[in-house]
């Protein structure tokens, strides 16, 4: 049974400096706050000075189709959910759950194939409902960034329930700083978005053990 709201807050209340409601979570900085794209300076929290303009976008991984990881197959480590043309990666985190949307075909959202778009559109739906349906998660937010990786790989965050501090955007600055979440919670998290996936969509539910990756 995935675990309650009030378990998960604890987890996290009992990770700040005084283990108790009040107290504060220590800085990940070796999570957002050290990629070069964190908009703050540490030492100060001061918003960083506007760089000059790049003279081209920075290359994706997978931008040359023959070189995406999409070429070995559909993904294999941490699918928790799939069927013929999509898995669902469920990634470790600070959140109840992070998952990943992944179609087996190389493509990006503005190539994305009308009948795939139309599938991602009736996913989308069922994934954010199964989410929001977890006792832990009280909204599930939807990003897509496509900076990194030029293989369309939107994502799902579980937004803990009853934590009004997590809301909106800066739920991400906070997730980096958030303690880890259990890896049997996680699992039962996973088994349970994936279960209710195939009820209302079909597919094939994974078994947790094939979960395992941590970085996106």
């Amino acid at each position: 049974m995935p675990e309650s709201a009030e378990d998960y807050y604890a987890r996290i209340v009992a990770a700040t400096d005084t283990g108790a409601i009040g107290g504060r979570l220590p800085v990940g900085v070796e999570l957002m706050p050290g990629w070069d794209i964190f908009p703050y300076e540490l030492d100060s929290l001061r918003v960083k000075p506007i760089e000059p303009l790049l003279e081209v976008e920075p290359a994706r991984g997978g931008e040359e189709p023959a070189t995406c990881t999409c070429r070995q197959g559909p993904p294999t480590e941490g699918v928790v959910w799939s069927n013929e043309r999509w898995s669902l990666v469920a990634e470790r985190s600070g959140l109840p759950i992070i998952a990943v949307l992944i179609p087996h075909a190389h493509h990006d959202l503005a190539d994305l194939p009308a009948d795939l778009a139309a599938e991602m559109g009736q996913l989308f739906v069922v994934i954010a409902g199964v989410i929001e349906a977890l006792p832990s998660v009280g909204r599930a937010h939807l990003a897509r960034y496509g900076d990194g990786g030029a293989h369309l790989h939107p994502m799902f965050f579980g937004r803990p329930a009853r934590a009004g501090q997590f809301r909106g955007s800066p739920l991400l600055d906070w997730e980096e700083n958030l303690p880890r979440v259990p890896q049997e919670v996680a699992d039962e998290n996973a088994r349970f978005v994936a279960d209710r996936i195939v009820a209302a969509y079909g597919g094939r539910a994974h078994t947790p053990a094939d979960a395992g990756p941590e970085d996106r």
